[in-house]
């Protein structure tokens, strides 16, 4: 069995003398898992960073081993990520979450090609709002998506405002005032497009994708939203 794709490291780990276990997350093969002999060698390790785009191809005598990765670094994005604290965290919480949230084996390359797309904006004006939009296209590929297009209660679509915690469903804002603090707060940019306007929108836009996706993936394996993501919404704060 023997496959070339392209990928996008989610992560490695030390594996016995030398090695590393790389999760990659390809175009074709979706959440994919292999050992890289001598990756965690000099010359190899910069190659096997999260975040970084490469050229793969696995190698395992049956399909349900887990096989060998040999590869050639397309784009360094960890590399160019490195002397930005917010950009390096942003890049780590997407991999972990990405990781975390995909089924193994399973192809999804509409969260292969938006991760891409976020990795190449890093660092450009507005990058973390293609965050928040990375983690809702995420929810909707799992079949959690958010209903943004009309009012859960009836009130008019030009007044969205909050969203139902339960249901996903977006609420108008005179509809929403007799449970206002029950909601989460819809921010603008997700209906009008574009990039945040604040600090504020931002932050709602995380909170809202988060309760998404703690709710949904996280919670029904008993598992809180990785680490890495509160980091994240950290250095975004600073």
């Amino acid at each position: 069995m023997e496959w070339a794709d392209e990928g996008i490291v989610l992560s490695a780990r030390p594996h016995g003398e030398g090695g590393l276990v790389a999760t990659l997350l390809t175009r074709d093969h979706g959440r994919h898992a292999g050992f890289v002999a001598g990756g965690a060698s000099r010359a190899a390790r910069p190659v096997w960073q999260p975040g970084n785009h490469v050229a793969a191809q696995w190698r395992a005598r049956l399909a349900e081993q887990l096989g060998n990765y040999t590869g050639e670094l397309r784009t360094p994005h960890a590399a160019l990520a490195l002397d930005d604290p917010p950009c390096l965290a942003g890049l780590s919480a997407a991999c972990v979450v990405i990781e975390a949230s995909l089924p193994e084996r399973e192809p999804h390359p509409a969260v292969f090609d938006a991760l891409l797309a976020f990795l190449g904006v890093m660092g450009h004006t507005g990058w973390a709002t293609l965050y928040v939009r990375l983690e809702l296209g995420l929810l909707q590929e799992l079949g959690y998506g958010l209903d943004l297009t009309s009012c859960a209660l009836g009130g008019p679509a030009d007044e969205l405002a909050f969203v139902s915690p339960r249901t996903g469903r977006a609420v108008s804002r005179q509809a929403a005032e007799p449970y206002r603090d029950r909601l989460l707060t819809l921010p603008d940019f997700l209906l009008r497009g574009g990039l945040a306007r604040d600090a504020d929108e931002l932050r709602a836009g995380l909170d809202l994708t988060g309760h998404f996706l703690e709710r949904h993936v996280f919670w029904p394996h008993n598992k809180p939203l990785p680490p890495a993501r509160a980091r994240f919404m950290e250095s975004l704060q600073r």
